[in-house]
């Protein structure tokens, strides 16, 4: 162990205690819980530097425990060295960055796919919703953040990163080229099905969803369709305002969304009325590949009774997260407020349960083990991809027999 070593640990360490005490000292927490935390952060530092079998890098392993701690919080909150900040800046200021097209979580310790955008790099190497990635860039995603791995998949378009995926059945991952380029909003896809119903399939609630989701219902009506059917299965992306926004379109009484943290004050965003424009029945398609705003519009449904919510257990990614940057040039990803359902649980929580419950149709999995089996229940996994809209959809089907009957009206 050299000397400098020692003396950063010590100054480290003598640091920690020194915050510890005064604050302590100072009465600046009715509850010294986390001074005490900041002491025992301290003492195994002390004892990793000086008993290790090794002498270890400990830059390595303070970051490691920073991710540790965030990872720890939630799936979606994330910690960024001062390096891998500085690399995310420059990415998200050159104009020349690309992207894949997926939206990410962590579960079972990797780093898995939730939903993949229409037309992405992504969707065209195969990548599906539920694909859990075993490595990207070659690096494992054991330990890596969510923040990481799009860090890490973000890039000058054009070029390439590959991916290690783990599909069901197979016991060694799939090596996965994906080719980085900009990427479009996705277009809203239309579909009329029956003379009376329109079928809108939104793949993001990104800035001005909501006003094109106005114009073509108020387009819908001055046809005489009468019956609408959102899908929400594969859509990801795009702030919650949005997703409140159309949600106000839809209901014209009740609470949409509920938004608070231990520092944010509770937010709640209320029905309005005067911005109805479709008073007619609704159904909501959405599975385990909803998420984030969407999850919050499907929740508004349900909350409201306001038609059909049929599908799936959504992801459960509806929260907004805050970017901090500290003093050595490092930052947090932090979730800072989380939104809730009627029943006051968090969606973050549990995600958006539907009213009506259709499974979509499963991959035959009888070629696999015990654990990925395990894996497979507990991930609300979607079958691969956005489905065509037909017969054969079970939860399109569904929503199809529900609004074929007696229509029910907004409260």
């Amino acid at each position: 162990m050299n000397r400098a070593a020692r003396i950063g640990v010590l100054s480290i360490s003598v640091a920690i205690f020194c915050y510890a005490g005064i604050g302590h000292v100072l009465g600046r927490t009715p509850d010294d819980k986390a001074y005490k935390s900041l002491t025992v952060f301290g003492e195994v530092l002390q004892k990793i530097q000086s008993d290790y079998v090794d002498e270890p890098n400990m830059h390595l392993v303070t970051a490691g425990s920073l991710h540790g701690l965030l990872e720890s919080l939630d799936a979606e909150s994330s910690y960024l060295t001062p390096r891998e900040y500085s690399e995310y800046k420059q990415k998200l200021q050159n104009a020349g960055t690309g992207e894949t097209g997926l939206n990410l979580s962590k579960r079972f310790g990797y780093i898995i796919v939730v939903s993949v955008l229409p037309d992405s790099p992504a969707e065209k190497a195969g990548v599906h919703s539920g694909d859990i990635f075993e490595s990207v860039a070659g690096f494992t995603t054991r330990d890596m953040s969510v923040g990481q791995a799009l860090n890490l998949l973000n890039g000058q378009a054009g070029s390439g990163v590959k991916v290690g995926v783990i599909r069901r059945g197979k016991a060694q991952p799939e090596e996965i080229d994906l080719v980085r380029q900009k990427l479009a909003m996705p277009k809203i896809l239309a579909q009329k099905n029956d003379p009376d119903i329109l079928v809108l399939r939104l793949a993001s609630l990104e800035q001005g969803r909501a006003e094109e989701v106005r114009n073509k219902l108020i387009d819908a009506d001055k046809q005489g369709i009468h019956k609408l059917i959102l899908d929400l299965r594969e859509c990801g992306r795009g702030p919650s305002s949005e997703a409140i926004a159309i949600g106000r379109l839809l209901i014209p009484s009740g609470t949409i969304a509920t938004l608070r943290g231990q520092t944010v004050s509770a937010q709640v965003s209320a029905a309005e009325p005067s911005k109805v424009v479709w008073k007619n029945p609704v159904s909501v398609l959405i599975d385990g590949s909803t998420s984030g705003a969407a999850e919050v519009l499907a929740s508004a449904i349900v909350a409201n009774h306001r038609g059909d919510v049929v599908g799936e257990r959504t992801f459960g990614q509806a929260s907004d997260r805050k970017l901090i940057t500290l003093d050595d040039g490092s930052a947090l990803f932090l979730t800072v407020a989380n939104y809730y359902k009627a029943n006051g649980k968090s969606i973050l929580e549990e995600g958006v349960e539907p009213s009506e419950v259709v499974r979509a149709v499963a991959e035959d999995d009888s070629d696999v083990g015990d654990e990925d089996a395990a894996a497979a229940t507990t991930t609300k996994e979607p079958a691969a991809g956005p489905r065509p809209l037909s017969p054969e959809d079970p939860i399109f089907h569904k929503a199809l027999e529900l609004l074929k009957t007696p229509a029910k009206k907004a409260a």
